[in-house]
């Protein structure tokens, strides 16, 4: 009995049933319709200022620097390149398929991981006791 190799092929982005060439025809208020409610409220309120001119950006030099945290990753950006402030600098985000729907603050992390390690020496009373290699 042989065994077959079993072929994988990395498989189409899908949202919601839609390929991404369907979710770039598609206008805003149909795209609005398959997204979250959160979302889908932001973009029937309307973008402000800053965000369109990020949009502007996007669509003239295909990469852009932003403070607009709070913008939802339209199709039209997958492929692009965002600089999103984290508060301190610009954080690099490419855009990828997979975060149509997201915002874009929650790909520029604010706060950074801080690992501790043991008490100094001289630290307190009791570290005093804590063997030294």
């Amino acid at each position: 009995m042989a065994l077959r190799s079993k072929i994988t092929r990395p498989r189409e982005f899908r949202y919601r049933g839609y390929t991404l060439e369907e979710l770039k025809k598609m206008s805003l208020d149909q795209l609005a319709e398959l997204l979250p409610a959160r979302e889908r409220r932001k973009i029937k309120r309307g973008f402000t200022e800053q965000e369109l001119k990020l949009l502007r950006k996007l669509r003239k030099k295909g990469w852009a620097r932003t403070h607009c945290r709070d913008m939802i990753v339209l199709p039209e950006m997958v492929g692009k390149t965002i600089y999103v402030h984290n508060g301190k600098d610009f954080v690099r985000v490419d855009i990828k398929p997979e975060m149509i729907g997201h915002r874009l603050g929650e790909f520029a992390l604010t706060r950074r991981f801080e690992k501790h390690s043991g008490p100094g020496v001289g630290a307190t009373r009791s570290s005093k006791y804590v063997p030294l290699k």
